[in-house]
């Protein structure tokens, strides 16, 4: 029977790649192939995260709120199923319910305004693109040149006309 071993996945997210070997190719267990040193096979490989880690207070404020979902989730069930059976207990939980919406829609308010504060304060610094930065320059080059032809037009008028070839 061959044994599979496991390869690098791509950066793109496609299928690990998985390549069967029989067994007279695989290692014995333990070792490496070479007699007296032992196989050690990593039992996973580190990948870079895929995005940035959330800011700390609203890594806070998000798992508040999706604990306050959760508990409006089960509440809502079990005044659901208070309900459904007749029981004593169904009004006050959808009492609690109502109110518990209310505090979950609170804590999802918490999280965006948490994040746009966050983002106000700490958020990314703005650098403009080398393409922005290059038509700046152009467009200061285009005004520093219409300010030196405007400078020398208005020297010639003051001259009366001195630094003219023909008069027309």
């Amino acid at each position: 029977m061959g044994t599979a071993e496991r390869r690098e996945a791509p950066e793109d997210g496609a299928a690990a790649q998985v390549t069967i070997r029989s067994d007279a190719e695989a290692p014995e267990r333990g070792t490496s192939g070479v007699p007296g040193q032992a196989y050690h096979r990593p039992l996973w490989v580190e990948e870079p995260a895929r995005r940035r880690r959330l800011p700390d207070p609203v890594r806070t404020a998000a798992v508040r709120a999706v604990l306050v979902i959760a508990v409006t989730l089960i509440q809502a069930m079990v005044a659901f199923l208070c309900t459904l059976a007749g029981s004593w207990l169904a009004f006050p939980m959808v009492i609690s319910s109502v109110v518990s919406t209310i505090l979950a829609t609170w804590a999802v308010l918490d999280v965006w305004v948490t994040r746009q504060v966050w983002n106000q304060r700490h958020g990314v610094v703005s650098v403009p693109s080398s393409t922005a930065r290059a038509l700046r320059r152009e467009r200061r080059r285009a005004r520093r040149q219409e300010r030196s032809a405007e400078r020398a037009q208005s020297r010639i008028r003051r001259r009366g006309g001195a630094g003219q070839l023909s008069h027309s």
